[in-house]
């Protein structure tokens, strides 16, 4: 993996329009997507999935890539989005096959069995995203993708003390949300 100083560049000619550094650039970065898409799916095959659904977003938006972050913070934005995209679309998946076949055994990619699981918490996170969508990708970047704060504050493009903020209200919003219930 080239240090980051070696990405930030690669990335710069790639939204310029160099195409072989792209290239270059998107097998650099294979790897930590796969990594990061990992983190947040429990099942290989879906971090898979949604590591391509990355991998093909940075190949599309990678002109929107200014330069005013690391590429590496843009990357796990990127990635994380990813990741919580497709737990929506298989979650929405199982809803509609569970209501044409009924009964149907639930999917266990969608349905958290013990508390404090990765599903868990993408599920605390829809929630908390459907009244404070705001709270969501600051807590993913500090909490899964271990992200320091001035990182994600440059990423979000936000005041550093509104990224711990926001961070605070999330942890708050989310810890009854994964509590056992007995």
């Amino acid at each position: 993996m080239p240090d980051p100083d070696e990405l930030d560049a690669l990335a710069l000619r790639a939204a310029g329009g160099d195409r072989a550094a792209l290239e270059d650039l998107l097998v650099a970065v294979q790897p930590r997507v796969r990594r990061i898409c990992g983190r947040m799916l429990l099942y290989p095959e879906d971090a898979e999935e949604a590591a391509q659904d990355a991998l093909l977003l940075v190949a599309t938006k990678i002109g929107q890539f200014g330069g005013r972050s690391r590429f590496t913070t843009w990357l796990h934005a990127v990635a994380s989005n990813s990741a919580r995209s497709t737990y929506r679309t298989l979650k929405r998946r199982a809803a509609e096959r569970l209501t044409e076949d009924l009964p149907a055994a639930p999917d266990p990619r969608t349905t958290s069995v013990i508390a404090g699981s990765r599903l868990d918490l993408l599920e605390a996170l829809e929630v908390v995203g459907s009244t404070r969508p705001e709270l969501v990708e600051p807590l993913v970047l500090r909490d899964v993708q271990q992200l320091e704060y001035a990182e994600i504050a440059e990423l979000l493009e936000i005041p550093l003390g509104t990224v711990k903020s926001r961070i605070h209200a999330a942890r708050t919003a989310v810890r009854p949300l994964l509590v056992v219930s007995d």
